[in-house]
């Protein structure tokens, strides 16, 4: 993003790896190009060369209050621990030997509730697909505070501030995967261990106990990282984790219409008809009626209509949609301008979802002003797909939104040669079957991305519980409700469970993770020495 984004290898956070400047000093850190052995690539993840390359962070001070959604505005008391920014130089390529190129990395640190030793666990919560601007006050503050915890949050690579580029060209991305980012937070992990035992003195090589968080793709992150490095955390926390790649997500649609009920649903079915009808007829109009008049393609516009819906259920507010809907079809009122209305109001203006967003000649800007669309798209397209489509029979989004707009969408903002190979990502991953221990996964149970997480428990050989799963039940029980509380959207305060509708599932769900990870970290050794 011009203005945001920086790279490591010179002092201004403006000159980027696609900046004459940027692109003059990412020469001067090369080194002599030979041909290494995969050994010596590994050799990166050894702390005196993590010394020796990263060692360079600074506090560059608050950033200014953003809205959230639902127009709410909460200072670093409310919404965030802290907003303090903090850089490290990671490293562009981890799967090239001769590629010495790096990027600042933004990330974020709490330290309250730490302690004045320094030897109390390290929470590592990963910052997912959209700029990362501090570290939330949710249930994790609460965690932290019971644990003794620091609480330090890496930003994304791409996204934010933290990209390589100015330029988001197709080619540009192609350091933009889940396999990258684990490996930047290996590097991180690494980097602020040694950062914490330089503070206090400590011998290089001592570690704290670490522990691993995240919530939607950032929970599968956190659920791989404990499969790729288990040597480097004790544990994880997947929350709403989808480690399943899908081709055609059906059941994401199918999860929605179950979760709205029988009236709901058939409001919805009828709603889509009708739009589909009016699309036929008088596209403009219609698409004007709910303030999308600049979404020239028809597939654009009905996946923003399914988006909108969807996410009343994902997010735990299932009246917003369902009460003015049903409402409409009992009283014979127009079920399209009643839809539109709300689409209006509550997703676009109270939820401050942009229309571009789905626009694909947007998507296809590569200087965006808000880049994370673009981005999330192309890990969409490159990796993971969570095609949404319409279920062949009984769906409620249009059937127009299909595995074939999915796929010219990636063809036309990305060009040819990017494809979502999923078969590849389950295999490298293990998808549902993942092979790990000492990882939680929750899931709320009217969330539709729970279909693509691991919801059932596994046991290893000894009958103990390798990998256990929770689903959180209530009506408005959704993505990421462990930590976020109920509803998930707007921001509840330490993730404040009042609200849900049955806040004695979500607290006996967290007494379980609270007792998880109080095990798992007394499993390891704290501060001992690595390896």
């Amino acid at each position: 993003m011009p203005g945001q984004s920086a790279t490591g290898v010179v002092a201004t956070p403006k000159q980027t790896l696609d900046s004459p400047v940027g692109k003059e000093a990412a020469r001067e850190t090369f080194l002599p190009e030979t041909m290494g052995s995969r050994a010596r690539f590994a050799s990166l993840l050894s702390a005196s060369f993590l010394l020796l390359l990263l060692r360079s962070a600074e506090p560059l001070g608050l950033r200014q209050q953003t809205p959230l959604a639902g127009g709410e505005l909460l200072g670093v008391a409310g919404r965030y621990l802290t907003r303090e920014e903090r850089w490290m130089n990671q490293r562009l390529d981890h799967f090239s030997p001769t590629d010495h190129r790096q990027f600042k990395q933004r990330y974020f640190e709490f330290l309250d509730y730490h302690g004045a030793a320094g030897t109390g666990p390290v929470f590592l919560r990963i910052c997912g697909e959209s700029s990362c601007d501090g570290i939330p006050n949710d249930y994790l503050a609460v965690l932290a505070k019971k644990f003794g915890a620091a609480v330090v949050t890496p930003e994304h690579r791409y996204y934010g501030k933290s990209s390589p580029f100015d330029s988001l060209s197709t080619e540009n991305l192609r350091f933009l995967s889940s396999k990258q980012a684990l490996f930047d937070l290996a590097v991180f992990r690494q980097y602020y261990q040694e950062t914490l035992n330089s503070r206090h003195n400590r011998s290089s090589g001592l570690e704290n106990p670490w522990f691993v968080f995240g919530v939607s793709y950032a929970g599968a992150l956190s659920a791989w990282f404990r499969l790729k490095f288990p040597h480097l955390t004790c544990g994880s926390l997947a929350s709403s984790g989808v480690v399943l790649a899908v081709y055609n997500f059906t059941d994401f649609d199918k999860q929605v219409w179950e979760s709205a009920g029988p009236q709901c649903k058939a409001a919805l079915q009828e709603t889509t008809r009708l739009v589909d009808e009016q699309l036929r007829s008088d596209s403009h109009s219609v698409k004007a009626l709910f303030g999308a008049q600049t979404l020239k393609n028809d597939g654009d516009f009905l996946f923003l209509l399914a988006d909108a819906a969807a996410t009343t259920f994902q997010y735990g507010n299932p009246d917003a949609v369902c009460s003015p809907l049903t409402n409409a079809k009992k009283n014979g009122k127009d079920l399209v301008e009643t839809y539109a209305q709300f689409v209006r109001d509550y997703y676009i203006k109270k939820l401050e979802t942009t229309v571009s967003s789905y626009d694909q000649e947007y998507l296809k800007e590569t200087t965006p002003d808000d880049s994370s669309s673009r981005l999330w798209w192309f890990q969409v397209c490159s990796e993971v797909a969570y095609f949404q489509v319409a279920p062949k029979k009984d769906s409620v989004r249009s059937a127009k939104v299909n595995t074939r707009y999915n796929l010219d969408l990636c063809k036309n903002v990305y060009g040819e040669g990017v494809y979502p190979d999923v078969f590849m990502t389950n295999l490298y991953y293990g998808g549902t079957s993942i092979a790990a221990s000492k990882i939680v996964f929750t899931n709320g149970s009217q969330d539709p991305w729970r279909h693509a997480s691991k919801q059932k428990s596994s046991k290893d050989s000894n009958t103990t519980c390798a990998v256990p799963s929770y689903l959180i039940k209530c009506s408005n029980c959704g993505h990421g409700t462990d930590l976020r509380g109920c509803p998930q959207l707007p921001f509840r305060i330490k993730g404040d469970s009042s609200n849900c509708t049955s806040p004695e599932a979500v607290d006996t769900v967290r007494k379980q993770i609270t007792k998880h990870i109080d095990l798992w970290l007394s499993q390891c050794h704290e501060p001992t020495r690595a390896w």
